[in-house]
């Protein structure tokens, strides 16, 4: 007689209420922040990363008893210090504000000579090895923080995960899996490194600029408009975030912007007067009115 083996569902098989999903993200999140007792005033870290309509905002924040406390920030609307005035949103701008991020962190710690992560001449290797992270973990004592993407899905290739792949070439340690980067194949289950250099390049915005140009010439250009205006071409995007990766890693302090004196504007309303002033006005009207009426008197005299 045939004994069948009784399986166990798991979480996929049913779908999670909306109070049990509630209830499943902030387990999550108290895992992120909460630290071991044997760790006394150690924070925690984790690289929390938000995307806007126009904007990038990645951050490493450590949780406290009074609150969260930001110890580094980045912003894609910085990238144009650094050469990118266009497509602040895309891919290749989440994996350039992530290594902005990891670049300007370790230098803050001054480990930024020591922890340079990965850069190109290594990057090829690792890419092929599928081992991103490997100068980070095998030396000791590199900055560590966990991702924190809120309530964004983690599909395959999802910009969030853009700015993870920055900060890990930047020289931050940050637990991950290669299995939802872009170029990652399900069936022979291996990252193509050719695939992801392309999406960390721009090469899929230059092969949608290519494909507008030849089928579609009108909604090219008022698609890629600004481009068109700076002057960029699909051939030179490549190398346009070649410059911006290496303006990063030269100079990845943030910059501050410099900002007008305020300018004096026009008083509709009459300013309030002050006690001493309103008793000098007084007098003044008083004045007035006593001379006018000597006046009318003078006047009235001359006529009689």
């Amino acid at each position: 007689m045939l004994k069948l083996k009784r399986v166990r569902p798991t979480s996929r098989d049913f779908k999670l209420s909306s109070r049990e999903g509630e209830r499943a993200r902030r387990i999550i999140g108290i895992r992120l922040i909460n630290q071991d007792k044997n760790k006394y005033n150690t924070p925690k870290y984790r690289l929390v990363a938000r995307f806007t309509n126009k904007d990038i905002v990645a951050q490493i924040i450590h949780a406290s008893i009074s609150g969260d406390i930001v110890l580094a920030a980045a912003y894609s609307h910085e990238l144009p210090h650094y050469g990118l005035e266009v497509g602040l949103t895309n891919y290749a701008a989440a994996y350039c504000v992530g290594l902005l991020l990891a670049r300007r962190v370790l230098k803050q710690l001054e480990m930024d000579t020591e922890y340079e992560g990965n850069v190109e001449v290594y990057s090829m290797l690792f890419r092929q090895l599928g081992m991103t992270s490997l100068l980070n973990q095998q030396r000791a004592g590199s900055f560590r923080a966990l991702l924190d993407v809120g309530l964004v899905r983690t599909t395959t290739g999802n910009h969030v995960l853009g700015v993870l792949k920055g900060a890990l070439d930047g020289g931050v340690d940050i637990p991950h899996s290669e299995k939802r980067f872009a170029g990652f194949n399900k069936d022979s289950k291996q990252l193509d490194p050719k695939v992801h250099r392309k999406y960390t390049y721009g090469g899929h915005v230059a092969a949608y600029m290519k494909n507008l140009m030849e089928d579609e010439p009108e909604k090219y250009q008022s698609h890629f408009s600004e481009y068109i205006k700076r002057g960029i071409e699909p051939d030179s995007i490549e190398g346009m975030y070649k410059k911006v990766h290496a303006a990063i890693r030269a100079d990845p302090e943030a910059k501050k912007s410099k900002k007008e004196p305020p300018k004096e504007h026009k008083r509709y309303n009459l300013k309030k007067l002050s006690h001493e002033e309103r008793k000098a006005k007084l007098i003044d009207r008083l004045k007035a009115l006593n001379s006018a009426a000597g006046v009318d008197n003078d006047s009235d005299k001359d006529d009689d």
